[in-house]
């Protein structure tokens, strides 16, 4: 999974950064990326980049689903603009 975020109000994206760790993990997601540092090639030029990592898109729904992502998305909607895809992975032969 790739979110693009633009912040608007710092505050409430930072109560929604403290909590969200535990929950994607819990549901089997793995952080690759969380950061501003971000150097463009062109003219997409994102404020912050998440990659999450998670074996299926089965995971990821029972995340965006799951009563404890209900309840901190609120604060996810009022500090940020996200955009997300869904991205399938390499597989090695």
């Amino acid at each position: 999974m790739i979110i693009q975020s633009k912040i608007k109000d710092a505050e409430k994206y930072n109560q929604y950064i403290d909590q969200v760790s535990q929950i994607v993990e819990k549901y089997g997601g793995h952080y690759h990326v969380r950061g501003e540092n971000i150097r463009s090639f062109g003219n997409w030029k994102p404020e912050r980049i998440i990659v999450i990592e998670f074996q299926s898109e089965d995971q990821i729904q029972n995340w965006l689903k799951s009563p404890e992502y209900s309840a901190i998305a609120p604060l996810r909607e009022q500090g940020a603009d996200t955009q997300a895809i869904i991205v399938e992975g390499y597989q090695k032969d």
